[in-house]
């Protein structure tokens, strides 16, 4: 008959009272009548698939309340699950033909129960041939002694599940079984209700209660819909095992335990079961929007959604993703007229395009000065504009980003997904798309002690499986492998994922969070490769790396944990990339107790504490981040912290950029730190209470689990793996930064120890640039530009030792320099500052010697005071007050004046002056002293450009926010 012969919908109702053999008919007519069959998914196949009572929802029992793709590819799967236990048949090389006919015409159905022929299995399984089907009648069975397998059998439960039960043991010594619809209780004698040493075996929606399976190689097993409440599997060094849909509860072990290598040695069924595994492989679906595309939401993840301080901040993917195109270009232009405003004046969209690099004019210059007095001034100026960190100031004055470089950096900054991922990491892909040991696929593991434990160089792959509520998820050690991808682990009351021992492996887009202790702990040589995974809302940190712990951790979102979102401790040593770590309770990253790591190219946001916090022994690399908008300090070097800082953005967090404590040896070299709210750089002499710090950092982290003694501490490698690329430092380093717009000094010195502070372009803070209140030891300040602060260029205060030499100090609203202390002031160039070029004050003792100093209203040079030392050969420009040396001292013999030039300006026909012979300081050999790789300096460069906060004003009287917190 034909189909167009009536409508579609009445041929619908028609067919769904056939059986299947009629469908498939039906579907063998043509074309047409075999589309007509698949258009009855969710009609008929729906009500076979879920009519059948050896079949259980194709969901399950992960998402139950969830249709399949197809209820008829569902049905097909649980009908022909009858047949392919048997698919080895064909290998038999003796008796082939016959085994093939015993199985197609003569294969019998034996019958065990109350009124049947057979009353016990036993009794079934000694009459059986071999691939016949034995059923089992509702009722309870149970064998006093082993039951041995000898010949293939399938053996089903009749009636619904939970109907059948056997207390049995059996041990399997044939090439093949399958049971089906039963419910397995151990028999008195042992707690294993089925063993095989050789051959496959596959359980179909089969009950486990308070019972182990034990799978030996060359033994394989294919579990499928079935329940283990207080029960486990045992796999020993079996090639290939596939768990799919399966639920364990309550176990008091691990519900899952694979051991050993996966043996050479296969049996049949492992190709039967790598063709099947790799038909569902999840990697070639289509990504799940709700776990590959959360990058996408809101441009930072979507953390959960909670009262929390936000910045506007266009990095990590599409713009238009969390900010208009309107509305992005009216953050660009009020981050232009927030600089402006420094200076009292509003430029015009059109004045800030034709703005160029004067240098010479000041960012924090008055409006209020008359015409005459510009004109005069601009009689008098000296040009500086060419020193050698010129170049850093340019991208600070032009706020407004250039559409090449913001597009770079976006591309840089956002998150990459595991596809990406996978496609530049051929290690990575090989992992993922790999098959050996054992294949855990959509299961459910809960309410108990632990999920799957790998050890003994096992293999295992978990693939879009739950763990919850358990101690701990995954535990992997002794040089196993394990793969993860798309699980979600959650509630555990330990860490979720364990890894010891040289364990390694991929965890890959799982979602991990909610958990008492770390997300993952990585520690005792582990190495695993941790891409693209979400940690969050964990009671601790997300990822805990220590005691020689290493990995890989690269575009995972980790936000929202309790303490640091990854913790770096004893000797653990990682490589840290392209992550984005936001919203955390505590530090972003924090790296303690000889901690060392790589931590290059992550967005390090709107955390609570520190961005970065180092200390007690932390020797990490921190290399081209963005840690912005943190509600304490960008970076903070605790106690006895080193590493070296290079290349970062950081800005607008609410204390100060950098926090160095005394006892810190860090090297800060080549980074942009602007518009944080307190100092741009502080280096403080108070030692906070450490202990105080780790009882809330992490440091009480329970690194004693699972009955491991604490001795492991003594195990650590003695090898020190050092970064040969890093210049070796004895002295705290400050080097090569460009340290601008911060709410008070740019750099704030009360230290006890030795600093030296060089080649950093200090311009337009809301303070003095440089602030050293208390220097115990020698600070040396060379090469720097330190330009248009708010107040003077250098303040130096009366316990102070100082070295200022060949700097360039231009254009700040109060003095030049500023001196109560003592030291030495060799070759600066002092130009241009609204009050004295150099004042000395009180017990100042000073050598002053080769400076050039120019200020336009006041004198170039004032003594007061009980001062001391020496000035000589300094050249002094006279400005408009014709006021040059001002010596007002008690005891002139203690204060040597002498030997210096003075040029006056007579009329506006003389040449302008310059600063030649030797030009404008500082002098940098190269363009940047310090800087690593061009691509890391311009990465930087453009980075801070992309970037407007709403700053909030202040300074704090003590330092960062962080010690006032303890």
């Amino acid at each position: 008959m034909e189909i167009s012969g009536l409508p579609v919908e009445l041929w619908r109702l028609i067919l769904s009272y056939l059986r299947l053999p009629d469908l498939g008919r039906c579907s063998l007519v043509c074309r047409a009548w075999y589309e007509l069959i698949l258009s009855l998914d969710n009609t008929r196949w729906r009500q076979l698939c879920l009519g059948c009572i050896e079949c259980r929802h194709p969901n399950w029992p992960n998402q139950p309340d969830v249709e399949p793709q197809s209820w008829r590819e569902a049905f097909k799967q649980h009908y022909v699950a009858s047949k392919t236990w048997a698919k080895n048949a064909q290998d038999f090389e003796s008796s082939n033909c016959f085994y093939l006919f015993r199985r197609k015409k003569d294969r019998h159905v034996l019958r065990v129960g109350q009124g049947c022929e057979f009353d016990t299995l036993r009794a079934a399984l000694a009459s059986a041939g071999v691939y016949d089907r034995i059923v089992l009648l509702p009722g309870v069975y149970e064998e006093q002694s082993e039951i041995t397998l000898k010949v293939p059998v399938e053996i089903v439960g009749q009636g619904k599940l939970g109907d059948v039960a056997l207390l049995v043991s059996i041990d399997q010594h044939c090439p093949t079984t399958r049971l089906c619809n039963v419910v397995f209780m151990p028999a008195w004698f042992t707690p294993v209700v089925y063993k095989t040493t050789s051959g496959h075996v596959q359980f179909d929606n089969c009950n486990f209660e308070n019972g182990q399976l034990q799978i030996h190689a060359p033994g394989t097993c294919q579990v499928k819909f079935c329940t283990f409440n207080q029960s486990s599997i045992h796999f020993h060094s079996v090639a290939l095992g596939v768990l799919e849909h399966c639920e364990f509860t309550g176990s008091e072990n691990a519900s899952v335990t694979i051991e050993g290598i996966p043996s050479s040695e296969r049996n049949w069924a492992c190709k039967h079961l790598t063709t099947l595994a790799k038909s569902h492989c999840m990697l070639l679906q289509a990504s799940d929007p709700a776990l590959c595309n959360v990058s996408k939401r809101g441009g930072w993840g979507g953390p959960p959604a909670r009262n929390v301080r936000t910045c506007e901040i266009v990095v990590g993917g599409d713009q238009s993703n969390f900010l208009p195109a309107s509305k992005t270009q009216l953050v660009l232009e009020k981050a232009s007229e927030k600089e402006a405003e420094v200076s009292g004046r509003l430029y015009t969209p059109k004045e800030r395009e034709a703005m160029t690099l004067e240098t010479d004019s000041s960012d924090s210059e008055l409006s209020t000065s008359s015409e005459n007095e510009e004109d005069d001034r601009s009689m008098y100026k000296l040009s500086y504009r060419a020193h050698g960190l010129s170049h850093m100031l340019a991208h600070v004055i032009h706020s407004r980003p250039q559409t090449n470089g913001l597009t770079a950096l976006q591309r840089d900054l956002e998150l990459k997904t595991l596809q990406q991922e996978l496609q530049r990491d051929k290690e990575a892909q090989s992992l993922a798309s790999s098959l050996q040991g054992c294949l855990i696929r959509k299961c459910l593991f809960r309410d108990g002690k632990g999920g799957v434990f790998v050890c003994s160089q096992g293999r295992a792959k978990l693939e879009g499986s739950i763990f919850r509520e358990l101690t701990y998820a995954v535990r992997c050690i002794q040089n196993s492998k394990i793969i993860m991808l798309k699980n979600d682990i959650h509630h555990c009351k330990a860490s979720g994922i364990f890894l010891r021992l040289a364990a390694g492996g991929l965890i890959a887009d799982n979602n991990i969070h909610s958990n008492c202790e770390a997300g993952v702990d990585i520690r005792k040589g582990a190495n695993p490769l941790i891409l693209c995974n979400k940690i969050h809302s964990g009671l601790r940190s997300g990822i805990v790396v220590l005691g020689n712990g290493k990995g890989i951790i690269r575009s995972n979102q980790i936000y929202g944990n309790k303490e640091a979102g990854i913790y770096i401790l004893y000797n653990g040593n990682p490589i840290v990339s392209g992550n984005h770590i936001f919203q955390g309770l505590a530090a972003g990253i924090a790296v303690n107790e000889n901690g060392r790591g790589q931590i290059i190219e992550n967005v390090i946001r709107e955390n609570q504490w520190g961005g970065v916090d180092i200390r007690r022994g932390g020797d990490p690399v921190l290399r081209s981040n963005l840690i912005c908008c943190g509600y304490s300090d960008g970076v903070v070097v605790g106690e006895r912290g080193k590493g070296l800082i290079e290349g970062n953005t950081i800005y607008g967090n609410k204390g100060c950029g950098v926090w160095i404590m005394s006892s810190g040896l860090p090297h800060i070299m080549n980074n942009r730190i602007g518009h944080n709210s307190i100092y741009g750089v502080a280096v403080f002499c108070r030692k906070d209470d450490a202990n105080d710090y780790l009882a809330n950092q992490g440091g009480n982290e329970n690194f004693n689990d699972e009955g491991e003694t604490a001795s492991w501490e003594n195990d650590l490698d003695s090898e020190d793996e050092r970064f040969p690329s890093r210049r070796p430092i004895s002295v705290a380093l400050v080097e090569s930064n460009s340290i601008n717009h911060n709410g008070a000094a740019g750099l704030y010195v009360k230290s006890s120890e030795a600093l030296n502070i060089i080649a950093n372009a200090i311009h337009a803070n809301h303070d003095s640039g440089v602030a050293v209140f208390q220097s115990s030891q020698l600070t040396r300040i060379a090469n720097n530009s330190i330009s248009c602060n708010s107040l003077g260029g250098v303040l130096i205060e009366s316990e102070a030792r100082v070295e200022l030499r060949g700097n360039g100090i231009y254009d700040n609203s109060s003095h030049g320099i500023t001196s109560k202390g003592d030291g030495v002031i060799v070759e600066n160039d002092i130009i241009g500052n609204r009050g004295c070029g150099l004042r000395l004050l009180q017990t100042a003792d000073m050598k002053v010697t080769k400076n050039r100093i120019q200020s336009f209203w006041d004198y170039g040079i004032v003594m007061l005071d009980q001062t001391k030392g020496l000035v000589q050969e300094n050249l002094i420009f006279q400005g408009r007050s014709k006021k040059t040396i001002l010596q007002q001292v008690s005891n002139a013999e203690d204060c040597i004046v002498q030997n210096n030039n003075l040029l006056t300006f007579k009329s506006k026909s003389d040449v302008a002056w310059t600063l030649d012979n030797p030009p404008a300081r500082p002098h940098i050999e190269g363009s940047t002293r310090g800087t690593s790789t061009a691509t890391n300096s311009q990465k930087v460069t453009t980075m801070s450009t992309r970037i407007a906060a709403r700053m909030d004003g202040g300074c704090h009287n003590n330092g960062s926010i962080f010690c006032t917190i303890l």
